[in-house]
């Protein structure tokens, strides 16, 4: 458009024109905005109804879990004292066989030395005069298992001379339902006999050439 053709209504015209473009399209970055916005509450409040979903299912979770805990623990303090019972009454022969003149057994003999820090507990305890044997129950054994029991018989033992001044000798045996590897090679090698479940019946492990019990 030239100069000449360029009118004050000309003007006024583009004036007109350029507010509607402006407000057109700031009716359309509203339009926009609101609609984001929109968006974002919706998400929101997924967000919000995941995180409530979320937090039942951990609640039921934690439920499950604390209830699963109980009724192991349960079913492992009846399965030990079941073993412990099959053990103690059934395996009175099989160490007879070994020559050990045992007569009677004591389960679950708890022993303290205060001054020392010292106390535990002693599954089965045969009893042979002049010789006791100490067995620890286990549901299933490791080598870890039998490390333990060999600490606890040292404890024993000072724990029995502080007490009657014994002269009692100690042998240690462990007894298990289940045993994992290397688990007997490792108490036969550290003078300890082992004893496992075979179905309904108990059998002591056959010893190695050159086994000797250790004593206590």
């Amino acid at each position: 458009m030239s100069a000449q053709q360029l009118t004050y209504e000309g003007v006024l015209e583009m004036f007109r024109e350029t507010d509607r473009l402006i407000k057109n399209q700031g009716a359309e970055f509203d339009r926009r905005m609101q609609e984001a916005d929109r968006r974002m509450q919706e998400r929101d409040a997924e967000f919000a109804k995941m995180r409530q979903e979320t937090e039942r299912q951990m609640q039921e979770t934690d439920l499950r879990i604390k209830r699963t805990n109980e009724e192991v623990g349960g079913l492992g303090n009846n399965v030990g004292r079941m073993v412990e019972h099959m053990f103690g009454s059934r395996i009175l022969d099989k160490f007879h066989a070994l020559g050990y003149k045992v007569d009677d057994y004591t389960r679950n003999h708890h022993f303290r030395l205060s001054k020392l820090g010292i106390r535990g507990e002693i599954d089965l305890i045969l009893h042979d005069g002049d010789i006791s044997i100490l067995i620890e129950v286990k549901l299933m054994l490791d080598v870890a298992d039998v490390r333990k029991f060999i600490d606890k018989l040292g404890e024993f033992r000072v724990y029995a001379d502080a007490r009657w001044k014994d002269t009692t000798h100690y042998i240690g045996a462990v007894a298990c339902a289940v045993v994992e590897d290397g688990a007997i090679q490792f108490a036969h090698e550290n003078g300890l006999y082992t004893i496992v479940q075979s179905g309904e019946a108990v059998e002591i492990v056959e010893t190695p050439e050159g086994f000797k019990a250790c004593e206590w």
